[in-house]
């Protein structure tokens, strides 16, 4: 299968793209390319890659393409309030301009990478699910991605099959780390400074999910039968995988032997908790996604990376790993302009 994959120069992009390779599918990326620097180990692969702003897609850039992966955007809640109508005009338009040129170029699969922030601050102790729990998205950032579902679902029919996939938060090692999510950032602070420090008081509910586990759903997206994945929306978790801060500081402090466990408590018990139910994917799409990864393999894994690459506080606190610090500095350098878009000449 032909794929293209914005946002191929991304935290999960740089797993996905390997494991559509190995699978056999011919992979294309398209980008901006405000991370391609921030590698912490090189790649072991190599494919086609296009560097461009995904607002200035055009019809020619998705022509002849089976599928599109869809991962490009500001990525969460920080990057997005950094200017509320740049988000806006990234997440969403960007996002439904590039759908309506694929369906226009008979693309068959368009696979989006949505997000759980759109369930917003939960007071519901019950599981949430993808159609009967409400949608109340806080942040530009959530709302964004909530509209660009709705937008989809619009152009979705039997010859342009959209699906879209919810990742809880994603963790693991790739070779653009990301340690401003939760698990890895617990990870590298016991691994670069041998403490943990949490917060809150711990209780807050997290659902996480590995790197490669999520890039397993996008698979799934594109080979499962129409008739299971045809306008759905899937929340991508595992069996079990909602987590309290102190379970995934615990895991933490198991994988980096010696690191000690401190709660501030300053937070309090912290609004910001949520549990997310996976029984439809789990479910519906048994036979072509079956996760594989939990908390200690996956921070084992991080570990391994971290002494292979000798991995160090200023890495984990500085923007090889934390984008908007990496996006801070390309404007402070002039790399990038105001409406974040690449200075003239600047790839």
């Amino acid at each position: 299968m032909n794929v293209l994959v914005t946002g191929d120069r991304g935290y999960i992009g740089g797993v996905l793209v390997k494991m559509l390779l190995e699978k056999g599918h011919n992979v294309t990326g398209l980008d901006i390319n405000y991370y391609g620097e921030n590698q912490l180990y090189p790649l072991d692969y190599s494919y086609p890659m296009v560097t461009k702003d995904i607002r200035d897609i055009t019809l020619e850039d998705v022509h002849g393409f089976d599928a599109i992966i869809h991962l490009a955007g500001l990525s969460n809640d920080p990057l997005g309030a950094l200017d509320s109508r740049l988000t806006e005009e990234i997440n969403y338009e960007a996002t439904v301009k590039l759908a309506i040129l694929a369906k226009k170029a008979k693309v068959k699969r368009f696979i989006y990478s949505s997000s759980q922030s759109m369930y917003g601050v939960s007071s519901n102790k019950e599981e949430l699910d993808e159609e009967n729990s409400e949608k109340n998205p806080v942040t530009v950032y959530a709302k964004t991605k909530w509209k660009a579902e709705l937008k989809l679902r619009e152009l979705g029919n039997d010859e342009f099959i959209v699906v879209a996939f919810r990742p809880s938060t994603v963790f693991g090692a790739s070779p653009r780390l990301r340690c401003d999510i939760v698990y890895n950032n617990l990870v590298g602070c016991a691994y670069t400074t041998g403490k943990i420090e949490i917060k809150s008081d711990g209780t807050p509910w997290r659902p996480v999910v590995h790197v490669r586990d999520v890039s397993n759903a996008f698979i799934a997206g594109l080979v499962a039968p129409q008739k299971l994945v045809a306008n759905q929306s899937f929340n991508v978790g595992i069996p079990n995988g909602n987590f309290t801060v102190r379970d995934l500081g615990e895991a933490a402090q198991r994988v980096v032997k010696g690191s000690k466990l401190i709660f501030t408590g300053e937070h309090g018990s912290d609004s910001r908790t949520y549990r997310v139910s996976f029984k439809k994917i789990l479910t519906v799409l048994k036979d072509y996604f079956k996760p594989e990864w939990d908390l200690i393999r996956g921070g084992e894994e991080l570990v391994e990376v971290f002494k292979k690459t000798n991995f160090n506080e200023e890495q984990f606190r500085g923007r090889m790993t934390n984008r908007l610090k990496q996006l801070e500095y390309l404007r402070q350098s002039g790399l990038i302009n105001p409406e974040l878009r690449r200075a003239k000449g600047e790839r």
